[in-house]
């Protein structure tokens, strides 16, 4: 860029930044995104998209700055950016209105953390000049691959996780590709419902474009595009702020997912060192252990979207409306190729999002408790999922079966018990848990029991949120399931401050009168008949949990969250039975004991 060229953007930049002029724009672009998703939420048939809310969107600048995050899944679309600049370079000379790239490929340009999330770009032009980018990600129902759902143990190569979508135009100059699309939905397991959902994504995309266009109708080029950077430059200069107060130094944290589901009950660690240097962040994941045979490996754009986003988590809350590029840009992922955070092509991925995905933000978030212990922040209950693969008797057709139900419950943050019953940490409680009535609706399965259960979680003066008992019956036929997307039968996750960690836990298959234990990462045959139970530790505590108050454990007895013995045995409090009323003598010498 010439000296004329930098003065002539700078000027753009600055154009028409006055405070109302800003907001207005700020908030406009922020509820244009949140209409994408509303429109998918709306439109899609996939229980993962449409009930669940797996999905995602953003707008970027040309350049791929980050403009507009709302609600989403962090590894879904915080490495965005290295997308859309791949995506420039892939179509160079070639880009146009009416454009649409479909892309799911974690290694040739597209940036992704796994196959079945899909992702459209749209490039947004106004006078023939591109300003914009739009994307709409979501988990697909299917993608080929060996296996419905994408997170299939053993696989050899990425290949045998599902089809394989580089950035490809799927709607040049306004007109559908047909060819191309049939050729993708050809090789799904069920291409009418990815047909739909598609659509419904592209139409997403084609809203926050007419939306863009209505803005810059309104208020001119120059002015968008200098409330767009007198957003980035707040946001920026409030990060660098909150980064200022965390004392400099070098904090370490780690976690471990329990194996990598082909060298099986070996857990694989990810280690991270958090450098503080005045207004800067280093994530820096160097010492974590090399890249692995099976699906937990992390492309480096996911380890990304995940590192930030744990990192924003102790930010200021203040802030949750207002991160866009200026969040990104004091804060610096470090991850070398070859690593278990940073694999290369073909190494499988499946599993990333949950195996790996979570193990980034708990290291990253253990480091920034030490560092910042007034906004400690306890690991969450690790994610239970799986995948059954199955035929509903009902009509004679395949379905496959998954859901974030079985989640335990969000860690405590310092001042605060966790919160119940939301979904994994990668989702940040994006993602909904299951309706009941649609989920027996849809498919054959009779849910027996789904309630909170006592004395599974991390103790602390905050306690992390409860855990969850799920069980249901398969009343289709046989088949498989893939325990593929669940952790936490081995590795606990932290507490912090003296909290407790969150508690291990279990999944079993009923069947004949035996309960049978299913670990993670495998793939195992359900038959008709069977009862599976999902036991789900929730989350971890902070601070000691014979700091908490009294009355606290009383409510939580009263609330068969904490029984008795795990009032006494935990916390140090002594109830009475009868008149369920603390016992302030007995208490008092068990504590000082104790202490």
């Amino acid at each position: 860029m010439t000296e004329t060229e930098s003065a002539l953007a700078k000027e753009r930049t600055e154009a028409g930044t006055d405070p109302v002029t800003v907001a207005t724009i700020w908030h406009y672009l922020q509820t244009s995104a949140r209409e994408m998703r509303h429109i998918i939420d709306r439109t899609a048939q996939n229980y993962l998209i449409s009930q669940l809310h797996d999905v995602s969107v953003g707008i970027w600048l040309a350049n791929g700055e980050t403009v507009a995050m709302p609600v989403g899944l962090p590894v879904q679309f915080l490495g965005s950016g290295f997308a859309v600049r791949s995506i420039m370079e892939i179509f160079e000379g070639d880009l146009n209105p009416g454009d649409v790239i479909l892309t799911n490929d974690p290694y040739h340009g597209g940036h992704n953390c796994h196959l079945p999330d899909w992702g459209f770009f749209r490039p947004i032009f106004y006078n023939g000049e591109l300003l914009f980018w739009t994307l709409a990600r979501a988990h697909q129902q299917d993608t080929g691959g060996s296996f419905p759902g994408g997170y299939f143990p053993n696989g050899y190569d990425i290949h045998a996780e599902g089809l394989c979508i580089p950035p490809t135009k799927v709607v040049d100059k306004g007109q559908e590709r047909t060819d191309i699309m049939k050729l993708i939905w050809n090789n799904v397991r069920w291409p009418l419902g990815t047909r739909v959902d598609n659509y419904a994504m592209i139409a997403a995309t084609k809203r926050a474009e007419e939306r863009i266009v209505s803005l810059i109708d309104k208020y001119g080029v120059d002015t968008v595009l200098g409330c767009v950077g007198e957003m980035t430059r707040r946001t920026e200069a409030a990060v660098r702020e909150e980064i200022r107060r965390i004392p400099d130094g070098t904090y370490s944290g780690e976690s471990a997912t329990d194996d990598d589901g082909t060298e099986l009950d070996e857990p694989v660690w990810v280690r991270v060192d958090v450098t503080i240097s005045g207004d800067e962040m280093t994530l820096d994941f160097s010492r974590s252990e090399l890249q692995r045979k099976g699906f937990i490996n992390s492309v480096y754009a996911a380890t990304y979207g995940n590192a930030v986003a744990a990192a924003i988590m102790i930010f200021d809350p203040a802030l949750a409306d207002f991160h866009n590029e200026g969040t990104i840009r004091p804060i610096h992922v470090i991850a070398p190729e070859g690593l278990v955070v940073n694999c290369q092509y073909p190494a499988t991925v499946g599993a990333s999002p949950v195996n790996v995905g979570v193990q980034v933000m708990e290291a990253v978030l253990e480091a920034l408790s030490k560092a910042v212990p007034e906004r400690s922040i306890a690991a969450w209950g690790k994610h239970r999922g799986d995948y059954v693969f199955a035929v509903d008797p009902r009509n004679g057709e395949r379905y496959v079966r998954t859901s974030f139900d079985y989640d335990g419950s969000a860690g405590a943050v310092w001042g605060y018990d966790g919160y119940v019953a939301v979904s994994c940490l990668t989702t940040m409680g994006a993602v909904n848990r299951g309706n009941i009535e649609e989920e027996e609706t849809r498919l054959p399965w009779l849910i027996n029991k789904w309630e909170l259960i006592p004395d599974l979680t991390g103790a602390g003066r905050w306690r992390g949120g409860p855990g969850i008992y799920w069980e249901a019956v398969n009343e289709g036929s046989d088949g498989q399931m893939a325990t593929g997307s669940t952790d936490g039968d081995v590795v606990q996750g932290f507490g912090a401050q003296g909290g407790l960690p969150s508690p291990v836990s279990r999944c079993y298959i009923r069947r004949d009168g035996e309960d049978l234990l299913i670990a993670p990462h495998r793939l195992v045959p359900i038959k008709n008949g069977d009862v599976v139970i999902k036991v789900s530790s929730g989350g971890g505590g902070v601070g000691s949990p014979f700091m908490r108050d009294p009355k606290m454990v009383l409510k939580d007895v009263v609330n068969e969250l904490v029984t008795i013995e795990g009032a006494r045995n935990d916390y140090g409090v002594v109830i009475d039975p009868d008149k369920l009323s603390i016992e302030l003598d007995a208490t008092s010498a068990l504590r000082a004991k104790v202490s």
